[in-house]
């Protein structure tokens, strides 16, 4: 195992998905859930498992996929940087609703006691990081997409990576394939057909 960017993204959707789903475990003890019920306890907890398990993996994806879509490499290192900055921030926001809940602060109020005011203040810093980090996502895509080209990104750009898709240019062309390629019974290519063209 290697540790580029799309696999930190991938490694961080397990863990925090994982810390999601015992918080849930927790929603569902009756006798406790009697104290977390409508609280930002549950707050915390659906979105330790929505953030992490839609957006990260999503983002985990694009940077896998993007060097084939776009023949450009992306920055490695600013890459790892938003992975690390948006992992922080994720906690930073919504570990401290975990408290909040337990102190018995509501969900769905427009208004709060001051007594929650340090504990939402932690989360609001951590929601305004998070933001921020996408920019160097964002920056990191747009020169893949649209920045001067340094080299060839090889046809099969992560080492073990399988199937068709890896057999064709990157950037792979308008038509994948002149002939139909060859597919064995595991999916794997036997015989790559003829590939097209890029222009």
């Amino acid at each position: 195992m290697t540790f580029e960017t799309p696999m930190l993204f991938a490694l961080g959707f397990v863990f925090l998905f994982t810390m999601g789903g015992f918080s849930g475990l927790m929603l569902a003890i009756t006798p406790v859930d009697f104290q977390y019920h409508d609280t930002y306890f549950v707050v915390a907890h659906f979105h330790y498992v929505l953030v992490p398990g839609a957006v990260f993996s999503i983002i985990a994806a694009v940077y896998y996929w993007i060097p084939k879509w776009t023949g450009r490499m992306y920055n490695e290192t600013l890459g790892k940087l938003h992975f690390w900055l948006s992992a922080i921030f994720i906690n930073v926001t919504f570990f401290p609703q975990h408290f909040l809940g337990l102190a018995g602060m509501q969900r769905r109020v427009p208004d709060y006691n001051v007594m929650f005011t340090s504990f939402n203040e932690m989360s609001t810093i951590g929601a305004f990081g998070f933001f921020l980090a996408q920019f160097i996502f964002i920056g990191n895509m747009l020169v893949c997409m649209f920045g001067k080209r340094e080299g060839k990104v090889p046809d099969r750009v992560w080492e073990g990576a399988q199937g068709l898709e890896w057999t064709v240019a990157s950037p792979a062309p308008y038509h994948t394939f002149e002939d139909p390629p060859l597919v064995g019974d595991n999916g794997e290519p036997v015989a790559s057909g003829k590939p097209a063209h890029a222009h």
